[in-house]
């Protein structure tokens, strides 16, 4: 077979997005202002929540959520352990600490019977990681957490559904990404979910450095040369205009992109089934999967190679794989300021070890994913 080279994620980006950029580019207003507004706006109607707020990442929504919260020093916040680190770096950031906790080594996601010896008397939060773009088991956790908030890690699961509920509206806030290998993009970026109106009040004023009121409603109010008032110690956490405008028309496809994902996703499902030791991504009754990744785990037992030889391999073959993320408590930073143990959460350590994200993106054509299965098929199993 004569060799391709596939990415493991392209963005979408083209000529609705180009034209979109003009208004804002234009107008001279290419900070925070009217497009942001109406990405807002048709973010949180798509996803059935009362307010959405725009911000840099999901990194920075996730601690803007936390702070929104009241999270501070001497709170503990559980946080699963197979997730990308900037999960427990928003805890950091409030000064509270991280709990970390195991995962489902069938979804990837927050295992729900293994927080109830997590929880403490300062136990403040809990932040399940919509895995790639597969909702947690929210009511799980909320039955084994009862009382607790839940701020949604929701960065690769914008669209996703959790029993006929959408990503973002299952818990007190979410945080959700635009970064490129999500399924939409605004470069980098990311958007803040909440039905609290007291909640998103007081985020709206931590993203403006703590202002009383937005830059927009300044300047467009009777008097736009009188400062506000700074009523908290904020941050500066504002999305451009410019990244609006383009979120607007990426909107508009997320749908699109979800159904030609989940329709390659059951491509592989069926084609790769045949392969012994490599155990595809499970899909709970009543879940709407975003497939932000479409992430395997090699049963290095049965497998040809270990999976570290085998993505050796798909590379040479210019196919390019990724681990699914890495367990935060692997990592010699935490490591060291947690102290645990490797084999203290076996499930997250097994996903660091042997999940392989293959490539599942929108610029793919059927020809891509028909030589992924067949080069994957030439390894035997």
């Amino acid at each position: 077979m004569d060799k391709k080279t596939i990415y493991i994620s392209q963005p979408v980006l083209g000529h609705e997005e180009w034209e979109a950029l003009k208004e804002p580019l234009y107008s001279g207003w290419v900070t925070q202002g009217p497009k942001v507004k109406m990405f807002e706006e048709a973010f949180a109607k798509y996803h059935g929540v009362n307010h959405a707020l725009a911000v840099t990442s999901c990194t920075t929504g996730l601690h803007l959520a936390l702070a929104g919260m009241g999270i501070g020093p001497g709170d503990e916040v559980i946080v699963p352990s197979f997730t990308w680190v900037a999960t427990a770096n928003a805890v950091l950031y409030c000064g509270a600490k991280p709990v970390l906790t195991d995962i489902d080594i069938r979804t990837y996601n927050m295992d729900p019977d293994s927080i109830t010896d997590k929880i403490t008397d300062r136990t403040k939060a809990i932040v399940p990681v919509h895995l790639f773009g597969l909702c947690a088991d929210i009511d799980a956790i909320k039955a084994a957490a009862p009382g607790i908030m839940i701020l949604e890690d929701a960065a690769c699961a914008a669209g996703a559904m959790y029993h006929q509920q959408y990503a973002g509206s299952l818990g007190e806030a979410a945080a959700f990404s635009f970064h490129p290998r999500k399924s939409i993009t605004t470069g980098e970026g990311g958007m803040v979910t909440t039905n609290d109106p007291q909640m998103a009040e007081r985020m709206e004023m931590l993203r403006n450095h703590g202002a009383s009121v937005s830059e927009e409603q300044r300047h467009h109010g009777p008097k736009p040369y009188i400062l506000p008032d700074f009523n908290l110690m904020g941050f500066n956490y504002r999305m451009t205009d410019i990244q609006g405008a383009v979120g607007l028309v990426q909107m508009k496809k997320l749908d699109h992109f979800i159904r030609e994902r989940d329709q390659w996703a059951n491509f592989y499902q069926q084609e790769l089934s045949t392969i012994d030791w490599l155990h595809m991504p499970v899909v709970p009754e009543g879940y709407r999967h975003g497939w932000q990744s479409f992430v395997t785990l090699v049963d290095e037992a049965r497998a040809p190679m270990s999976r570290n030889a085998l993505m050796e391999k798909l590379q040479e073959k210019g196919i390019h794989t990724r681990p699914g993320t890495h367990a935060i408590h692997l990592l010699s930073y935490y490591r060291d300021l947690l102290g645990l143990q490797a084999d203290a959460l076996p499930a997250s350590k097994q996903a660091n070890d042997q999940t392989m994200a293959i490539p599942l993106h929108n610029k793919m054509t059927a020809d891509d994913y028909q030589y992924i299965v067949d080069v994957l098929k030439s390894f035997g199993g």
